[in-house]
């Protein structure tokens, strides 16, 4: 292994790198990859991998020998070994991300990503700066926002815009047009919008190309949060152009918890002067109140940019999962057949086994007429049961309708879906999210290399009787 001398420390055997047990040919997908390769328990069924991801065994082998190179010895592993190895990661997801290896550098998570930039940014002092932002927003982000605007007293204020699906990518990027006409017609300034790469609730795809376009065009800066995008989709960068972009790496990319790749181009790196938390790599401004309280940093000179050095190390954490980066996406290359096998995979199950445990449901999965939204590895599919007195939203062609729905009262969502999982879990030894939209209950479920279509045929069985049970009261028991 570059850079580390491995045969003076402890090593897992070469069966368990990844390289040293790839096939002559790519694996087929489904349960056998799940038995051979996976961790799962052998009766759960892992049908929510959008959540919280997970890792073959190889990559957990992987994790492991970099822990073990930090206990063996700390400061030489940790002051000098571990920027080189973290440097073959970055290179590793820049080619993947199609930029520079130096705009590339690691965080914990998304979130943390996100909170980056917004706690970064210098708003202006006249107070008209705005957040933009769609209401589909990730919980956690939309609560960032509404922390950053309270803490800036009145320095930026946050714009929700409202989009409904099933909608088209046209109809998307047309709202945020619109979003961005109200702010200068209400005299404000759009600084800074945050959109998804494919959105939580609902899980679907969103045009952020285009919206990154959109952005350029009224001058507006783009970040992009792709907490479920790398491995997922086929992201380009170089052509997007996005002026940040934070993905999760733990999700869809088989990389250990918790590991988000976080790019800034090169224009943008001066914006960005703090991690989070603030550690060494934070070079005060010389003319700054804290210039002369400098403090030259304990770890080894580099020679490396500023942005990448500052985000090299943020205190004492276990940051092995950032090593594995380079590991998973040679394991996927190697063992299954590279992104862009995986990718079509993932999609083409999400959608056959969405239309199936939409025909076991009799209800419908969520799409617009160009089959946009489902151009990834999560499928949302409409269970047979409504939502308090709203007429809520039929399926393609007026089929599927709620009228004539078994319904539970509105003030009951949270007890209905907190039942319906608990019963999943304890009854059938599974986890599907669960959310309400449009008036209706809806199942995301996620497509992955260890599934087929027989885990989304069971899934819609369960969905089915489940259902039934809160539709006849016993989620009051």
């Amino acid at each position: 292994m570059a850079a580390v001398a491995t045969a003076r420390l402890p090593v897992r055997e070469k069966a368990d790198s990844p390289d040293a047990s790839a096939p002559e040919a790519p694996v087929a997908f489904g349960h056998e990859l799940r038995d051979k390769h996976f961790l799962f328990d052998p009766s759960y069924r892992n049908l929510n991998h959008g959540s919280f991801g997970t890792i073959p065994r190889p990559i957990q082998s992987r994790l492991r020998t970099y822990q073990e190179y930090a206990e063996a010895r700390p400061d030489p592993f940790i002051r000098y070994a571990y920027p080189k190895l973290l440097d073959e990661s970055r290179a590793a997801v820049a080619k993947l991300l199609n930029v520079p290896t130096d705009t590339c550098v690691f965080v914990a998570n998304a979130t943390v990503g996100v909170n980056t930039v917004l706690r970064n940014l210098v708003w202006n002092e006249d107070g008209k700066d705005e957040i933009l932002f769609f209401d589909t927003v990730y919980g956690g982000c939309g609560k960032t926002i509404a922390f950053v605007c309270e803490a800036s007293r009145g320095l930026v204020a946050p714009r929700q815009i409202p989009v409904r699906y099933p909608c088209s990518d046209d109809a998307v990027v047309a709202a945020f047009r619109a979003g961005v006409s109200a702010s200068l017609a209400g005299g404000k300034r759009p600084r800074v919008a945050l959109f998804d790469v494919v959105s939580s609730v609902p899980g679907v795809r969103v045009p952020w190309e285009a919206l990154c376009a959109a952005c350029r065009e009224h001058g507006v800066l783009s970040l992009v949060d792709g907490a479920q995008g790398v491995g997922m989709v086929d992201i380009d960068l170089a052509a997007g152009d996005p002026d940040f972009f934070v993905s999760n790496c733990h999700k869809w990319l088989f990389v250990p918890r918790g590991c988000a790749v976080f790019y800034v181009p090169e224009r943008n790196q001066p914006l960005m002067r703090s991690t989070l938390p603030t550690s060494h790599g934070f070079v005060p401004r010389e003319d700054g109140p804290a210039g002369a309280l400098f403090q030259p940093s304990p770890l080894p000179p580099s020679s490396k940019p500023r942005y990448v050095a500052n985000f090299e190390f943020v205190g004492t954490l276990d940051n092995a999962p950032y090593l594995c980066v380079k590991d998973s996406i040679r394991w996927r290359e190697e063992v299954l057949g590279g992104e862009e096998r995986i990718r079509e995979a993932l999609t083409g199950l999400a959608r056959s086994g969405g239309k199936r445990a939409a025909e076991i449901l009799g209800t419908h999965v969520l799409d617009n007429e160009e089959r946009t939204l489902t151009r990834c590895a999560m499928v949302n599919v409409a269970l047979p049961l409504a939502l308090g007195e709203a007429a809520g939203a039929d399926g393609p062609g007026g089929k599927d309708s709620t009228a004539t729905m078994p319904r539970v009262p509105a003030s009951d969502a949270s007890a209905v879906i907190n039942w319906i999982l608990e019963t999943l879990m304890s009854e059938h030894d599974t986890f599907v999210a669960l959310f309400t939209y449009d008036g209706r209950f809806w199942a995301r479920l996620s497509a992955q290399v260890y599934l087929d279509l027989s885990d989304f045929a069971w899934a819609g069985e369960r969905l089915k009787e489940v259902c039934a049970r809160a539709a006849a009261g016993e989620y009051k028991q």
